[in-house]
């Protein structure tokens, strides 16, 4: 594990901070340690939740639970976080309806450092805030969002966008406009067109 010191913070388009966490895999019902490097040319989606035991929290993890067979055809790894222990990750897991067949492994961020790498941390209750980063296989952020604390997340949005990135990964100097989904008017960014994008979309 790398010094607190050696920690960025998370900002767009550079290299996520690094990370080690335990983590809890519900399928297998065992524990063991993951660190980012392990996940190296995968795109990720790192989940940070507030806490187990919560009551938006097992909505949007049953929301992403669902989503696995689109996650899995894009070759995303999904990656639950929050700061409790992996104790109470396997307690919560036994305990909620909502989590039941939950799919991935949920990374225990006990200590707070990457919580506070990824700039998401409330100190004053050491809990996590509900932020999503999408990471790509070089290691970079493409997306952070964090959504005000009783606020969920929808898995869809999540995963239009990265099927945008993924688009614009294969397809360099491409724009994705909103509302984008696969198939749909893609824009390349020039001078040309500046000022007349909608003309730009109706061709």
């Amino acid at each position: 594990m790398e010094n607190y010191e050696d920690f960025q913070i998370a900002k767009i388009d550079t290299k996520a901070p690094s990370f080690e966490m335990p983590y809890y895999n519900p399928e297998s019902d065992d524990e063991g340690t993951l660190h980012l490097d392990d996940m190296k040319g995968k795109w990720i989606v790192l989940f940070y939740y507030p806490a187990d035991f919560t009551f938006v929290c097992p909505t949007e993890l049953k929301d992403m639970a669902e989503a696995k067979p689109q996650f899995d055809k894009m070759s995303v790894e999904v990656l639950a976080v929050s700061t409790d222990t992996i104790f109470s990750h396997r307690a919560w897991v036994k305990s909620e309806m909502l989590m039941k067949d939950f799919p991935y492994k949920m990374l225990a961020d006990h200590n707070l450092m990457t919580a506070d790498a990824y700039n998401i941390l409330d100190e004053k209750t050491g809990i996590a805030g509900r932020g999503t980063f999408i990471i790509d296989p070089e290691g970079i952020i493409r997306t952070i969002e964090v959504a005000s604390g009783p606020l969920g997340r929808n898995s869809e949005e999540l995963l239009r966008k990265i099927e945008a990135l993924q688009f614009m990964s294969s397809n360099p100097g491409v724009a994705c406009p909103a509302r984008w989904k696969a198939g749909a008017k893609t824009l390349t960014p020039s001078i040309k067109i500046a000022g007349q994008v909608g003309e730009e979309l109706e061709k």
